[in-house]
């Protein structure tokens, strides 16, 4: 048995694959149509599960990988029946993933840096805050002693916000309130977590997009700032974004992607849509690991994402 399968209990699992049920429930009506009173994948068979792949937002880019990769089958084989669609769709589909994700993950298992800093991006209403509470609950429940810093200063909401999740969490939180310096809210957490020893730190940051110059700059004073407390900080840069979105959320990562150095994403919400193929689109199309997903609103509902568990959730 894998490292991570070791981790993805049956909880996880079942978790899984309730937060999938509705791409599964539309993508595969979609395929059945799409593969009706047919015995052998031909044009009409191709050009509809094109149209079926994009419809669960895929994306164009990664879709046409997908048709053509199973284009070869074909031709390769010879003959593939309809009913074998499924599988190959599925083999192709964990291809994509493969070398895209990291493997080794535990929320109890030794950090590669102590503290850890991690830097949450993305625009607001995504889920960010709730994304950082809830890793910040999970950390704690490994044993790492975690700090939080309230770094969008932005909205008066969004300190309020975290407040909030700092307290049901039960972890430390350094704010300065909204209108504070960024950088300076990030040096105090940064400078906090030494003197605490913590393991792990976790900043906020403001979701603006509609100016990226300023982004990339307020983005680029905050790493700067981390670097002179912590040389080689922020450790990981996690992007959250709203599946339900579906290539809204491809556009947003590759505004974020342009302004700052993402390192990791967070994919909320699959739970409540039927867009869950926009995992798939976004980590082919940007090559950075999907590090977690959020299936629900329970606290462990923020799933280390596992490809093949992924993949098999959707298809089984």
């Amino acid at each position: 048995m894998s490292f991570i399968s070791k981790l993805f209990g049956k909880k996880e699992k079942e978790s899984l694959n309730q937060g999938l049920a509705k791409t599964k429930e539309s993508f595969f009506g979609k395929l059945a149509r799409a593969v009706a009173g047919k015995s052998t994948v031909d044009e009409e068979v191709l050009d509809n599960l094109e149209e079926v792949l994009i419809g669960a937002d895929v994306g164009v880019n990664t879709t046409v990988k997908i048709i053509d990769r199973i284009e070869e089958r074909v031709k390769r084989d010879k003959y593939l029946g309809s009913a074998e669609l499924n599988m190959a769709l599925k083999e192709e589909i964990v291809h994509l993933f493969k070398g895209k994700q990291s493997t080794e993950f535990d929320f109890s298992g030794a950090l590669p840096y102590t503290p850890y800093v991690i830097m949450v991006v993305g625009v607001n209403g995504v889920g960010k805050t709730t994304t950082i509470g809830k890793l910040a609950h999970r950390f704690k429940q490994g044993g790492k002693a975690v700090i939080l810093g309230a770094a969008d200063t932005f909205r008066a909401a969004a300190v309020d916000q975290l407040r909030i999740w700092s307290e049901r969490v039960d972890v430390p939180l350094v704010q300065q309130g909204m209108g504070a310096d960024p950088a300076s809210v990030a040096f105090d957490t940064l400078s906090s977590a030494k003197a605490k020893n913590a393991d792990v730190v976790i900043i906020d940051t403001a979701g603006r997009l509609h100016n990226k110059v300023n982004l990339m700059n307020e983005l680029g004073k905050i790493r700067n700032v981390m670097q002179k407390v912590i040389p080689g900080a922020p450790h990981e840069v996690l992007l959250v974004l709203d599946g339900s979105m579906g290539q809204n959320a491809i556009e947003q990562c590759r505004q974020f992607t342009q302004a700052t150095s993402v390192n990791a994403l967070a994919i909320t919400k699959l739970d409540g849509t039927a867009k869950g193929g926009v995992v798939i689109g976004i980590s082919d199309e940007f090559n950075i690991p999907v590090k977690y997903i959020g299936v629900g609103e329970k606290m462990e509902d923020l799933q280390v994402f596992n490809a093949a568990e992924f993949v098999d959730s959707l298809f089984s």
